[in-house]
């Protein structure tokens, strides 16, 4: 199956929700007006895409209708994917070599999946990883990682459960050094005892980071179940207030029908989207594109 194919696929769902309502509402538009605008709302925050946003894009539809006089639904349809496409769009992140990957988030949203897809993504385009079990704090964690280390054939560095996690990630970076890795995949704890607390772990690994490894770039990845919806932008928002976020994974799109809070995530907290997991497979993580995001959902 190729790229698309599997985006298409993953986001069946979503498709069905946003893109076939649109369809629906452009070929019962007999003309471009107030209720065209209205209903196009509706359709998106059906799909999680959120009030705020919902009514930034349309808007952005209704000037481009009026200043280029379109009157027919589905050039307006297709006028509205580009905007869709052009508000999630980002620079891509770049990680240089070597490179520490935070990658944090709540209990129960894929993290652990997350890191072994990303693992196995990596390493086939001739990235060098490792993986460190930073979630000490969790029963079983480690071990749950080391299944999806096996699987994705990386490496992992661990300890027992209730070690700090700034001294195994000391130990990731040694071991790193040791093998010239290229990235370092960090697990961190998924639930610590309160925004304070999650904030000072994390600050604690990246000083060790910074003092251990100083020549390799950091970066920090939150993982957000796209299932959630609206509830995930509300973790996004917590995590933002206490870690520096390059962007999201967003997990478990093949399992919702309101992909839309792709967009809200990027417009309403300026988080880029990096990678979507889309199925369960080890070749499930894709990287985000806005263009193929946006067909996928709303393409014929």
């Amino acid at each position: 199956m190729g790229l698309f194919s599997k985006i298409k696929e993953g986001l069946f769902k979503t498709r069905g929700n946003m893109g076939a309502k649109m369809d629906e509402l452009v070929e019962n538009t007999k003309k471009i007006d107030d209720d065209f605008f209205e209903d196009l709302i509706d359709i998106m925050i059906m799909s999680d895409v959120g009030v705020k946003t919902a009514e930034e894009a349309v808007n952005k539809l209704r000037e481009k209708c009026e200043s280029d006089k379109i009157t027919d639904a589905v050039k307006a349809k297709s006028e509205f994917a580009k905007i869709m496409a052009d508000m999630m769009r980002d620079q891509p992140m770049k990680l240089e070599n070597p490179s520490v990957l935070f990658i944090i988030g709540v209990n129960g949203v894929g993290k652990t999946t997350s890191i072994g897809k990303l693992a196995s993504r990596m390493k086939l385009i001739g990235r060098r990883v490792m993986i460190v079990a930073g979630d000490t704090f969790r029963a079983a964690a480690a071990e749950q990682l080391t299944v999806w280390a096996e699987r994705a054939d990386v490496p992992i560095v661990k300890r027992g459960e209730g070690a700090d996690p700034a001294s195994v990630v000391f130990d990731g970076i040694q071991a790193a050094k040791a093998r010239h890795a290229d990235v370092l995949i960090v697990d961190t704890a998924g639930r610590l005892h309160n925004k304070a607390h999650l904030m000072e772990e994390l600050k604690k690994m990246a000083r060790i980071v910074s003092r251990e490894f100083p020549e390799a770039g950091m970066h920090a990845l939150l993982v957000i179940d796209a299932t959630t919806g609206q509830n995930g932008l509300n973790q996004a928002a917590v995590f933002k207030d206490v870690a520096n976020l390059d962007g999201i994974i967003l997990t478990k799109l093949d399992g919702t029908a309101k992909g839309g809070i792709a967009v809200a995530i990027r417009r309403e907290l300026g988080l880029p989207v990096r990678y979507i997991g889309v199925g369960e497979g080890l070749d499930d993580m894709q990287p985000f594109d806005a263009k193929e995001y946006v067909d996928a959902i709303l393409g014929e």
